[in-house]
């Protein structure tokens, strides 16, 4: 499973960096040429997309290393570390791309009406950069690495710059070349938006926040059908980025030895780990029939 993960995450990193290579150099050439700012500064955009493409990778691969004695639990949240470098990165290109279409709107002079190989390079973009952000967020998915996911997600955004920049060359065409720098300005919002919602996704993978209910269901159900495990509770599942760590509480016989307890337990938490995205488990074993108070006031 993890050869598979990691040839796949491999896969869609190298793919990402190319064609993120090939598409900075033509919108930053097609740009200059063409006279739009826009489009120089999505290739600026683009470049930024490279190199996030590289972290992504590097967090990828450092979470994919197993536990040791200093790491028990594993090395998965180096992936949403590497989504926050990336936030930050974003953030710096957000704000340089504003700052400069700021002073373009306050110097007009400096405008000039993008040409119509512009709007062909933009036409380009948007179906380059869909095709190739639909691949890596599905892959990121597949795989559950919240890198690639993040990596996905900054590029998607180059889709609405694209719109945004054909939009602009038509109208600057028909007499308002005020609207490009508008979209400069547009685009590094884009920008800041997306590391705004990958900061807030990455920081709660760190913090270990809750994952999806679904996946509390699913261990309720396994435990649910294992022979002599009942009433599964305090399920706590620690996210650690791309996989989990869970800790629960199961009820069983009373009357039974510590090794026919133990053994019932044993399969409850080997029922648990063919989940996906689980990687540990411990299994806490609790008389049937009896209240038992935790005393921890975020058990439920």
């Amino acid at each position: 499973m993890d050869e598979t993960r990691n040839k796949t995450g491999k896969k869609a990193a190298i793919i990402a960096i190319v064609t993120n290579c090939i598409l900075t150099i033509m919108n930053i050439t097609v740009g200059y040429a063409g006279g739009s700012y826009a489009l120089v500064a999505e290739g600026i955009h683009t470049f930024s997309d490279v190199i996030t493409s590289i972290i992504a990778y590097i967090g990828f691969k450092i979470g994919q290393k197993p536990a040791d004695a200093d790491h028990p639990q594993g090395h998965g949240r180096a992936e949403p570390i590497c989504g926050l470098i990336i936030v930050l990165f974003l953030t710096i290109v957000g704000y340089e791309i504003i700052d400069t279409a700021k002073d373009k709107l306050l110097n007009p002079n400096l405008i000039t009406t993008p040409d119509v190989y512009v709007a062909i390079m933009a036409v380009f973009g948007i179906i380059f950069n869909f095709a190739m952000s639909s691949y890596i967020i599905r892959i990121g998915k597949q795989i559950n690495s919240p890198a690639i996911i993040a990596d996905g997600e900054h590029q998607k955004t180059d889709i609405f710059s694209s719109i945004a920049i054909l939009i602009g060359v038509v109208v600057s065409n028909c007499g308002f070349p005020m609207l490009d720098p508008i979209i400069g300005l547009v685009i590094g919002l884009l920008i800041l938006k997306t590391a705004y919602t990958l900061a807030r996704e990455n920081i709660d993978a760190i913090l270990g926040k809750v994952p999806d209910k679904k996946i509390i269901k699913k261990i309720e159900k396994a435990v649910k059908q294992t022979p002599g495990a009942h009433e599964p509770h305090n399920i706590k599942a620690d996210n650690y980025g791309p996989y989990y760590i869970i800790n629960l509480h199961i009820k069983v016989d009373g009357d039974l030895t510590v090794n026919e307890a133990h053994e019932i337990v044993h399969k409850v938490e080997q029922n648990i780990l063919k989940i996906d995205n689980i990687k540990g488990v411990s299994a806490h074993v609790c008389p049937l029939g009896s209240d038992y108070e935790h005393h921890q006031k975020i058990d439920e």
